[in-house]
């Protein structure tokens, strides 16, 4: 099964959700990014959320970032993602090993620590906007729902899951994002609410062999749910030596002309999806020369 994401509406409109299979992805990042099963799942879980953030911008070109500095070993998660289902990012540290928070249970809020989420959309206007709240738990999920209600008024429930299995593989990741919206009724509140404090958690629903489609049907089925869209969703990095190359002519002529009197040629590697880009020095001389 590939990953997807799906978009849905409830009661009358008046509640959106979203759903998405992370499992494939979540993978590819831990190969690419060699992270230790914590970082793992830390990484995960703000991928699955960037994903489903990103499908929500309507946009064309709109970009969304995702960034949680915090005084943990990780020291900081990014995540960018478009509307379009791509989805990269990379950990500050992704060796990190620290005890278990209970039996099975990964410390991903240990791992994190205290300090900001931040949350920047590029929507193609002459400036991004910029949220940013403190983080609450670290759990991700917990720190998101508390940005969609403190910085978009949004009341929010998210549920975010990376199952790391014995060998450090990805056997499950996934989450949903339930969103009301201003005009929804007291009792589909308290019917949401309800769902949500008997739940159980969203890799544990999977493991069961439940969809995206089935963990929203748990939560909004007797809410008139509809499914609107499927949108299939990958790790997905659109890095180039040219996009490399013209990050390179920002740097001073001072700095060029120190790396290429060293008299070799550099190697620039791409934080999000690893790929190393090879310059000659003749290829530094004619960015000074361009000039």
């Amino acid at each position: 099964m590939s990953d997807y994401i799906i978009r849905a509406t409830a009661a009358g409109e008046t509640v959106r959700a979203f759903a998405i299979r992370s499992t494939e992805l979540t993978a590819e990042a831990r190969e690419i990014h060699h992270t230790f099963p914590v970082v793992t799942a830390a990484l995960g879980r703000l991928l699955s959320a960037g994903a489903m953030m990103g499908s929500m911008m309507k946009g064309e070109n709109d970009k969304l970032t995702l960034m949680m500095k915090g005084d943990g070993p990780i020291a900081q998660l990014t995540v960018t993602a478009d509307g379009h289902g791509h989805v990269k990012g990379f950990p500050a540290n992704p060796s990190v090993d620290i005890p278990l928070k209970r039996a099975g249970k990964l410390d991903v809020g240990g791992a994190i620590g205290k300090g900001t989420l931040t949350v920047i959309m590029d929507l193609g206007l002459k400036e991004p906007y910029n949220g940013q709240v403190e983080i609450q738990t670290g759990e991700i999920g917990d720190d998101l729902a508390y940005y969609f209600t403190v910085s978009e008024q949004t009341p929010s429930a998210v549920g975010l899951g990376v199952m790391v299995d014995t060998d450090s593989e990805v056997k499950h990741a996934g989450g949903f994002i339930i969103q009301m919206m201003p005009d929804v009724a007291e009792e589909t509140i308290e019917a949401i609410e309800a769902k949500l404090k008997d739940a159980e958690p969203v890799t544990t629903m999977m493991e069961k062999g439940m969809s995206p489609e089935d963990i929203l049907e748990y939560y909004l089925g007797g809410l008139d749910l509809h499914i609107n869209e499927k949108l299939p969703v990958e790790f997905y990095c659109d890095c180039s030596k040219e996009k490399v190359a013209r990050a390179l002519a920002t740097i001073s002529t001072d700095d060029l002309n120190e790396i290429i009197n060293d008299g070799e040629e550099i190697e620039v590697k791409c934080y999000f999806c690893n790929s190393a880009y090879k310059f000659q020095v003749d290829e530094l001389k004619e960015m000074i020369a361009q000039r």
